[in-house]
């Protein structure tokens, strides 16, 4: 099969799915997974990215962080935002790294909640398949990792997209292998179904709050900036779909960015273990609410009418704090309610 080239793509896929055109697989709703909010309608969760290196760079403290905050707002679940196991994700659903750094890393027991996972590149240089083995909840009952889901808490409906496929590099890199098994046949196929699959999930939420959730960033300054795939391709349907927020990672950072045709806002958490990457692009933009080159995580909490959304650093330091009104649709930094006060 004849290879296209990255813009050759993005119009190809844009063009099946608005007129339905190639010989797919019939498309299959998203599996939907159930976690109900606390008796108050309240939930609350942590985000963390690009993190499993066996407790080097400072993931364990990260991690040491993540129990105290977690155990202060009462969490309901932690979301990864892949690369979930370096440097080529896992070998098998045997493999210890799975343990070492995960299990004996995430120990304080405010973290002993489900974790919702998708895959990075880096988990599909290993077995991607691996990760998705039921085997692993075996070892460790927290771990759920699929590749495009949704969980479904009635307040809010989480919608988890694997991101991975949709970047053409990886499909032509000389650099590293990738597991495409279940991707490549062919991969515009897992796409575009991926893409109608995800549509169909959108157009029929009825939560107060929709949150999607994918490993690359959509938009970024960090090291990788955005990604023209998921511009062209993903973007479009969030905001028709009046998606609230886009929580990633790949950049191996902390960023908040709002979206300039729309009330969403992008969420980078990617510094889960190394970081410090010492490049930035284009920082004094309008949009950019927030960014730090450096290692922590995120939280947010959630309510009927509110979020409330948090970075924190190494040392559990806050870095930024973000309100967002459901009803006035409507972010409001925390240099900004200072202001107020």
């Amino acid at each position: 099969m004849a290879r296209l080239n990255g813009n050759s793509m993005i119009m190809w896929f844009l063009f099946a799915i608005m007129f339905g055109l190639g010989n797919f697989h019939a498309s299959a709703e998203l599996q939907r997974l159930t976690h109900a909010p606390k008796n108050d309608d309240s939930l609350s969760f942590l985000v963390l990215g690009d993190w499993g290196r066996k407790g080097d760079y400072n993931q364990s403290d990260v991690a040491y962080q993540m129990g105290y905050v977690g155990k202060k707002l009462n969490i309901d679940f932690v979301i990864s935002t892949g690369d979930n196991f370096y440097d080529n994700g896992l070998t098998s659903d045997r493999d210890p790294n799975f343990e070492e750094s995960f299990s004996k890393i995430y120990t304080a027991k405010s973290l002993q909640k489900p974790w919702y996972a998708v895959l990075g590149n880096h988990d599909y240089r290993g077995d991607a398949a691996a990760q998705l083995s039921p085997f692993l909840r075996q070892i460790d009952s927290r771990w759920l990792c699929l590749r495009s889901y949704i969980v479904d808490s009635e307040l809010v409906e989480v919608f988890f997209i694997d991101t991975t496929p949709f970047i053409q590099d990886y499909f032509i890199s000389p650099e590293h292998d990738y597991d495409w098994r279940e991707v490549n046949n062919p991969p515009k196929a897992y796409i575009t179904n991926l893409l109608k699959d995800l549509a169909m999930a959108l157009r029929g939420s009825k939560a107060k709050w929709k949150i999607a959730v994918g490993h690359h960033a959509i938009r970024s300054i960090g090291h990788h900036g955005d990604t023209r795939e998921l511009v062209s391709l993903l973007l479009p349907l969030l905001q028709a779909n009046k998606v609230d927020f886009y929580i990633n990672g790949h950049d191996h950072c902390l960023e908040h960015i709002s979206d300039t045709a729309s009330p969403m806002q992008f969420l980078i958490s990617g510094a889960g273990s190394k970081a410090w990457r010492g490049d930035v692009q284009k920082r004094n933009r309008e949009d950019v609410n927030f960014f730090y080159d450096g290692q922590g995580f995120m939280s947010v909490q959630l309510t009927q009418t509110d979020a409330n959304i948090v970075f924190y650093d190494v040392n559990g330091k806050v870095l930024h704090r973000a309100m967002y009104s459901k009803e006035l649709h409507s972010v409001r930094t925390k240099e900004q309610l200072l202001s107020i006060i």
